[in-house]
């Protein structure tokens, strides 16, 4: 179920949106303007906790007149292997996403409306999403204010069963502030409002229960989770100026949910431009608390109504240390394309869990097997042409 996986990898903070040119406060402040015409074509790799997901993506952006911007983006991922969740209880798999999104931007004077439609699809996962954004600059293009409402229907399957069917509605509100404060300062605050309904937790994924009677002193059965989920996230971020060109970043993001997740999230980075390339370095550290009805090992089958052993469900910390490389080319402004650009990312990823066991390790007695921890490492490469 690759979009549970997708999904669980994008709270560990590990795609990131595909950037394009050189670093400009314009950039930071997002000031209502189109979009610029442009095509990425982007290939990405992640190899960790025994899976690997690759790759590639195009998109496509194109301005009708002064006023009308339209997007394509066509999204395909591919996994095989098998996570610890999986390999304590199945044997590694091999499955593809596909995911198509058409879109388009709007702008009247300092009104930017941004809507979008998106379509994810694989053997035993549909989703379908609208997005509607508006985003409005004023005081000179100093201050800029972000308004945002996304909704996504799920259908959930489950391979080899065809009887399985369940689904699950998701609604997400967003609002955003961004300030020019001085010529080399900028900051931002953000704030997203997220509410869930329906089928949520993942039919592949298991608890494990005391069991004394079974070979290994525990069984396994299928997760039960809420049918209603609701989490706020909350942050804030600072984009510094140096005078030689550079630049110092920096945001801080809370989250809680009505699960009991509390997560923190901190970033720091540095961006300096070397003639024509753009080197880009940061460190980020993630952290959060488990849910109310999580537990690496229950005391019986039907202990609580609703019972959870995923490990992004436990507690647990990550650090995250990136280097992007960036490389651009102009053309003449009477040239069909105008510019070009290559970027280079690679991320490395470590994740420590506090209370969620490696079960695989058949040699030490129940409930004392050692802690569970991974690293992966995240490759991305893209290229980008504006015409």
């Amino acid at each position: 179920m690759l979009n549970n996986l997708k999904s669980t990898i994008t709270t560990l903070c590990l795609w990131s949106l595909l950037l394009g040119g050189l670093f400009t406060f314009s950039n930071l402040v997002n000031a209502s303007v189109l979009p610029q015409d442009r095509s990425d074509v982007m290939y990405h790799r992640y190899e960790g906790d025994g899976v690997s997901i690759d790759g590639p993506s195009v998109l496509l952006r194109k301005q009708i007149g002064n006023h009308v911007s339209i997007s394509a983006n066509y999204y395909v991922d591919t996994v095989s292997g098998a996570s610890i969740d999986v390999r304590a209880t199945a044997s590694p798999y091999e499955e593809q996403r596909k995911e198509a999104t058409v879109g388009g931007d709007f702008l009247h004077e300092k009104t930017l409306l941004s809507v979008s439609y998106t379509n994810s699809s694989e053997n035993d996962f549909e989703a379908n999403s609208v997005y509607v954004g508006i985003n409005q600059s004023f005081f000179g293009d100093l201050s800029t204010v972000a308004l945002s409402w996304s909704k996504g229907w799920d259908e959930v399957g489950v391979r080899g069963d065809e009887n399985f069917l369940e689904e699950a509605d998701r609604q997400k509100f967003g609002f955003s502030f961004t300030q020019i404060l001085t010529k080399s300062l900028i900051m931002g605050f953000a704030s997203e409002h997220v509410s869930d309904e329906g089928y949520l937790n993942n039919p592949y994924r298991s608890i494990r229960f005391v069991d004394p009677n079974s070979e290994r002193g525990f069984r396994f059965t299928r997760e039960s989770y809420p049918n209603t989920r609701s989490s706020n996230a909350y942050s804030i971020n600072a984009n510094y100026y140096l005078p030689y060109r550079a630049a110092l970043y920096a945001d801080a993001r809370i989250y809680q949910d009505s699960w009991g997740i509390d997560a923190t999230n901190y970033k720091l980075g540095y961006i300096h431009p070397i003639d024509d390339f753009i080197i880009d370095v940061f460190v980020r550290h993630y952290s959060q608390e488990a849910a109310d009805f999580y537990s690496d090992l229950f005391s019986r089958e039907n202990e609580f109504n609703f019972m959870a052993r995923d490990k992004e469900m436990s507690t647990y910390s990550g650090f995250t240390a990136g280097l992007h490389l960036s490389y651009e080319w102009k053309f003449s402004e009477t040239a069909t394309f105008k510019k070009s650009s290559v970027h280079f990312e690679y991320d490395y990823m470590r994740f420590d869990y506090d209370d969620f066991r490696d079960v695989t390790v058949t040699d030490a007695p129940v409930g004392e097997e050692p802690l569970f921890g991974f690293s992966a490492n995240v490759f991305k490469i893209y290229a980008s042409v504006w015409y």
